[in-house]
């Protein structure tokens, strides 16, 4: 864990921490993702050395965990955008000119809301994270045939793999009938963002790991792997559909200089953060271009309904796992503590013990395990074993076939950076 937590934060600098906001658990919170046009090719090509690296996409990201909302706005990169000691420039020139803590700077004022964290991902680490989830389910609205972007994409609903993926939220040219480009691929972004969600949301515990030791090779954030976890979890079985909100900020074109900007609409960019603010949608009704089918932007479902079925679901789910059984059990059960947080051991062994097994814990042979998991040794142990996790909240349980795991007993329960959330 701790070499993954070095990979997340290697470029996180004072200058970037100064500028956040302080994050309260539990509560909205906004976030500025970038992804930004560095790619190793690029980085190899003697056209782009040295460069620094403008943020090809930049979406402002409002996160509710209670209410397991998330809301996307994207931002246009060709916004005129006074900043300061560097004067007007296109919004997307800031992480170039000032770095992430200048992006974020800037973005927040120009919101008028605080940031609290920030994550930035690459080209090849974004078809990376989708290639790792095995693919994402995506209903393609027209067909992308763009070299420029990378090539050539299908309409309909597929499984896009990450070049595929990439395409799609790259393409500009595709859309050249029917206006600014960068508008669609926003949306496109926003699309493939809410799929990688959906199916990450929905992924087993290894998996979700398994994405996030791959996030961490391409990704520069300032969250740490406890609170990514714990974000995880508070969003497991979260209503993508309904509780997703997407938009972009309201803007106009301009032509001055032999240039092309945007100017923000100042009335209506203040009524839709107003509304953001609130924890509603960005705008009040869909916006759907019925020409190409491209989802401008997204109001969700029927977020009460949901919300309460969202509630029902977890209450029920969180009444199985604590339920203690009318069955006594006999056996040892091995405690390990893998998180290095003192006491955990003792408190897990405690609740196992309640089943009518011996426990005994100690420390692991380090404290880097990013899931916890119950292991056992036979096939007829498995049902077992499922009760101990579902006691303990922990999601992952296997059997022990290749001796990978060595511990004394029936039952070995490791405790790894998630235990806090499932407990």
């Amino acid at each position: 864990m701790g070499r993954i937590q070095n990979n997340l934060t290697e470029n996180v600098n004072q200058d970037l921490i100064d500028v956040l906001d302080e994050t309260y658990v539990g509560e909205p919170f906004y976030m500025l993702l970038l992804g930004v046009d560095r790619s190793q090719w690029r980085e190899n090509s003697e056209e782009y050395a040295g460069d620094n690296f403008r943020s090809d996409s930049m979406i402002l990201a409002r996160i509710d965990p209670k209410k397991q909302i998330v809301t996307l706005v994207s931002l246009h990169r060709d916004t005129l955008i006074d900043m300061g000691e560097y004067g007007k420039n296109k919004l997307n020139a800031a992480h170039a000119l000032g770095g992430p803590a200048l992006a974020v700077e800037v973005v927040s004022k120009f919101a008028g809301v605080p940031i609290s964290h920030y994550a930035e991902i690459d080209f090849d680490g974004f078809s990376a994270v989708v290639d790792a989830l095995g693919g994402v389910e995506v209903d393609v609205a027209m067909e992308i045939d763009d070299v420029e972007a990378g090539g050539h994409v299908d309409a309909g609903l597929q499984t896009l793999d990450g070049n595929e993926a990439l395409i799609l939220c790259r393409s500009r040219h595709s859309y050249d009938d029917y206006g600014d480009g960068d508008r669609y691929r926003a949306a496109n972004q926003r699309l493939v963002i809410g799929a990688i969600a959906d199916k990450l949301l929905a992924s087993d515990p290894v998996t979700i790991a398994s994405t996030v030791e791959t996030l961490s090779q391409y990704v520069t954030t300032t969250m740490s792997i406890p609170e990514i976890i714990n974000l995880a979890q508070n969003f497991k079985g979260m209503d993508v559909e309904n509780n997703f909100y997407t938009a972009m900020e309201p803007t106009e074109s301009f032509y001055e200089n032999e240039t092309w900007y945007e100017e923000v609409d100042k009335a209506a960019w203040r009524e839709m953060m107003n509304r953001v603010n609130q924890g509603l949608p960005p705008t009040t009704e869909d916006e759907i271009d019925e020409r190409n089918g491209a989802i401008l932007s997204s109001t969700g479902g029927s977020n009460n309904a949901s919300s309460n079925a969202n509630a029902n679901r977890n209450a029920n789910t969180a009444a199985t796992n604590t339920s203690a059984p009318t069955v006594m059990r006999s056996g040892t059960v091995t405690v390990k503590n893998g998180m290095g947080v003192a006491g955990v051991g003792d408190a897990a062994a405690n609740k196992v013990k309640t089943l009518g097994y011996s426990a005994t814990a100690s420390n692991a042979q380090s404290f880097d395990y990013a899931m916890s998991v119950v292991v056992y040794r036979d096939p007829s142990q498995a049902q077992a074993a499922q009760e101990i996790a579902d006691l303990l909240g922990v999601d992952v349980v296997t059997m022990n076939e290749n001796n990978n795991y060595v511990f004394e007993g029936d039952f070995l329960v490791l405790i790894g950076a998630d235990w806090q959330s499932s407990t």
